[in-house]
Parts: C-alpha cells; structure tokens; sequence
C-alpha cells in the first residue's frame, strides 16, 4: 500500500519553501525553495510564482493528499472587488506606519476610566491606558508591525487606495486561496461570481490574531477597530470581506486540481494554515512550560499557554496558536542580521566570527552592542539605530566587537524571554531554532547569556513541518495531531554570566 503523502508551505519573509511529507511518521519526502524580493513591501505575485518555483522543485504536488500554509505574520494584502491586489503588501518589518499605531493608541486612550470600576485596572498616562486598551480588545497592544496600522496608514496617505478595498488578508490567507484556485476575475464576472470569489478567503485564529482586528477570546473581528482606522463608520466598511477563520481541523478549500492533489481521488483539501510562529510551534510539538526562541529575519521568544494572555505591560502579544489554544509571544524586529551585520563590519565568515567572540570574554571587555539595526518592536523604539556602547582605546578590539554583536544578539532575545516569564509562565524548557541558531557562536553563548540549558533540535524548516502536520491532522480528523518525532540535535549547557545581560540592560536603558 503506497503512503499517504501531505505538503507543508511556508510562505515566509525570505522565500516559499513546500515540504512533501510522510503523513503516518513526518518523514521527509522532497523539498523545493524559491527566493522572495527583498524590501519590505512585496508584489504578493511574487509569492505566488515562487510557491510554483518551490512546488516544481518539490516534485510536483499531484500526489499530495492535503496541505497546509504558513506564513509570516501580519503582511497587509489589500484587494478590490475583482480579486486584483491593490498595492504592494506591506510586510511586518516594515515600520512606516509606526505614527500610525501612536494615533490609534491616543484613540482608546482618551476616555477617562469607566466610573463603574470595570477599568480601575487601567493606568492614568492615557498613553498607556490606550495600549492597554487595545490589549483588552484584541489581547495585543499596538505597534508597526501589526497589520492594523497598516490599514490605517493607507487610509491616512493613499486615500483613492483605500476606497478600493473590497478584502483584507494576510499573506497565507491569499496564498491558500490562490492554490485553491481563486484570484484576479476579469471584467466579464459577474456580481455573484465576484462575491463568491472573495467570499473564499480563509485563515485561522493564530494568524488572525495577528491582526488587532480579531478577537481570538470571542473568536469575531473587532469591525469597529477596524473601521476606526480605515477612518469611516462601521456601515460604510460593513461588505469589506475579511477571511472566515477556521478551527484547527477545519478544511478551508479544495486546491485547484492543475496544482495539487490531480492524482488523489477526492481532491487535495487545505487546512486553515496559521502564521509562522505558531507553525513552528506545532512542527515542534510544543507543550506547556515550552518556550521556542526562534533566530530568523526576526527573533521571537513563543510559550505554550491553556489561557489567554493580557500583559498589561503592552510588552508582549497575545496571539493565538494553531491548536485552539494560546501563543503569548515576544518579537524583536532584528534576528540572525546582527550576526550578518557583525561579519560585514568586521570582514569575516561566520566560523570566524565565532572564533573571533570565543577569543574574547563575557562581556567583551565592556562593550555593548543594543543591536536595532531596523528600528525595534520589543521594546518598542521604531526609529531606533544599532549602537555600540562603552569602547575605549584597550578594549576596542575585534574580538570584543565580534563577541559584543553576538552577545547583543542573545541578550535581545533574553529580553523577551523575560517578559514572557513576567506573564507566570513557568520555563521548564527552551528550544533554540531558526538560521541564526546554526551560528556556532550562538550556540556556544546561548545557555550562558540565557541563564538555563537550551536544547537544540536538528536543523529543520519547522514551519514548513507544522503546516504538513496541520495538513495529515485536517486528513485524519482525529481529535489530536499525528505524534511525529522531533529530533534533539543537542542540549547546549554553560555557566550562566548574568552580568552580561545586566550590562546590556544597562546601556538599552
């Protein structure tokens, strides 16, 4: 009997990868990865030709039975009445619409506390009091990177774009719907062809959550946020189409025959997907007291949680996963690019980096790298540039600086870490993936600056592996995922050097 095989997609920052998979054990089957452009606003066409890049590479897909999408966050896809993208989409890094969020933050905090005593909770800056507003409507506070100051900075600067949306989603979201065999309509359709058309975009709760205009508590948009930013009355955005959002095992379509599951009777279905953290969660098999720091484009440091998460801090998001369950997690803009960064300034290859920062102690001789190269998100300083801090003419060094990029990599991420503790939640167990975590000097300074071992699964595209898994789930129907190993590469052990992180904090201020 031949096996029964599923495909994972992960549509991130950089490229589309498709794993064909083995739905009975996880095993790998083919594999294919296409480029994404640079920049951080995107044709989504260029999603789409490099999922058929990847799907090619991968063998084709029409022996897969099911697959699933996952996708990096938040991306702003905004379409007209006939399927057509309206404008490049404006990806999570990009931070133009940073004043954006501030404007929509003043608008929740401009009441005063409700006289009830509902909000005594509430602070009295109305600054904060509008983040946490906004934490208690959609369990996240805002900043640029959220797609719903994305909208509204359309709204502000490009009006007559605006007046055309006919449909908001995210980058799964239209990927997903075009492998099912949606997209741009021509003149010619007519209006129930139109409406049917958008009336298929799907997603999940993990992803829309991502959005702060979803509710993963109630599990229903949040229109009036919405509106509020697009600017116009919830009547005027009522037939604005947002993607139905599924449950963790619900089918969202069936893909187009001509580019998966030709060859399956009945057709390949596709899962709701999710976004890309949540993917890798589940890729992972992630459980309670697991936190995941994840080095790519971005870092982020994602816990397992029964219960939703409201920090009334405004520090970290309280997203959804792809489970039915929560994903309180904490982003930094700048990941595995510091790293990048430090070799370009100082010429070398990543072994030599790594030689360079062995070669030199915690704390690199004083110097002190807050590493926002990009701006930053957590903390929240949009406009910030990367700096070193402390140099003198004895410790201004090569292998201090190396060690200084790298340490400032790790203690980023040791930054939200904390706050994600600071919700209760009990660390039993840290995961360390992503590109950045093949660095060798990541990896020799990881659990020291860390504070507590760090296991290291094998080098694997585990957003890839969640939405395969999603994908052999949704085939299943059974009440819980397939049980697929997850390989432990290594447990990383060191000394902890908390001064190191103490010093660092020092200088982030």
């Amino acid at each position: 009997m031949s096996r029964v095989l599923v495909a994972g997609v992960d549509t991130s920052t950089q490229s589309t990868k498709v794993r064909v998979t083995d739905a009975a054990t996880g095993e790998m089957v083919r594999f294919g990865q296409a480029k994404h452009p640079d920049g951080t606003s995107v044709n989504p066409e260029a999603w789409w030709q490099a999922f058929q890049e990847a799907a090619e590479q991968a063998g084709g897909l029409d022996d897969v039975a099911a697959l699933a999408v996952g996708g990096q966050q938040h991306g702003m896809v905004l379409l007209d009445d006939h399927g057509r993208v309206i404008r490049d989409a404006l990806l999570w890094n990009d931070t133009r619409s940073a004043t954006n969020a501030d404007v929509l933050i003043a608008r929740l905090g401009e009441a005063e506390k409700a006289a009830d005593g509902s909000e005594d909770d509430l602070s009295d800056d109305p600054t904060m009091r509008g983040r946490q507003r906004w934490v208690k409507a959609v369990g996240s506070s805002l900043v640029a990177s959220l797609t719903i100051t994305k909208v509204a900075w359309v709204a502000a600067n490009e009006p007559e774009n605006a007046e055309r949306i006919a449909a908001i989603c995210l980058p799964h979201d239209w990927l997903s719907w075009r492998i099912a065999g949606h997209g741009p309509m021509g003149e010619d359709a007519t209006a129930e062809e139109l409406k049917a058309n958008l009336d298929a975009l799907f997603t999940d709760r993990s992803d829309a959550s991502g959005t702060a205009y979803f509710d993963a508590t109630a599990n229903e948009y949040r229109r009036d946020l919405l509106a509020m930013a697009l600017g116009r009355s919830e009547e005027e955005t009522a037939d604005i189409v947002l993607p139905r959002v599924l449950g963790p095992t619900e089918t969202g379509d069936v893909a187009d025959p001509a580019i998966a599951g030709k060859d399956v009777e009945g057709g390949c279905p596709i899962g709701p997907g999710g976004g890309d953290n949540a993917m890798a969660s589940l890729g992972l098999s992630m459980g309670v007291g697991d936190v995941s720091i994840s080095l790519g484009t971005s870092g982020v440091a994602a816990a397992i949680s029964p219960i939703p998460a409201y920090d009334m801090t405004a520090s970290v998001t309280g997203f959804a996963d792809c489970t039915g369950h929560w994903l309180p997690l904490a982003c930094t803009i700048n990941g595995s690019r510091i790293s990048d960064a430090g070799r370009a300034a100082l010429g070398v290859d990543y072994d030599e980096l790594a030689e360079l920062a062995a070669a030199s102690e915690p704390g690199a001789g004083g110097i002190t790298l807050v590493p926002y190269f990009d701006g930053e998100r957590t903390p929240n300083r949009p406009d910030a540039t990367a700096a070193l801090y402390g140099m003198t003419l004895a410790n201004t060094k090569r292998e201090n600086i190396a060690r200084a990029f790298v340490e400032g990599l790790l203690c980023s991420q040791r930054d939200c870490l904390e706050l994600v503790k600071g919700l209760g939640v009990d660390v039993k167990r840290i995961l360390l993936i992503g590109g950045g975590a093949k660095s060798a000097a990541v990896r020799a300074l990881a659990p020291a600056i860390l504070g507590m071992d760090v296991e290291l699964p094998e080098t694997d595209e585990y957003v890839a592996i969640g939405a395969a898994r999603q994908a052999a789930w949704v085939l299943s129907g059974e009440a819980e995922p397939p049980a697929w190993p997850v390989k432990v590469e290594t447990t990383l052990t060191g000394e902890p050097t908390p001064q190191v992180y103490e010093q660092y904090v020092r200088w982030r201020g």
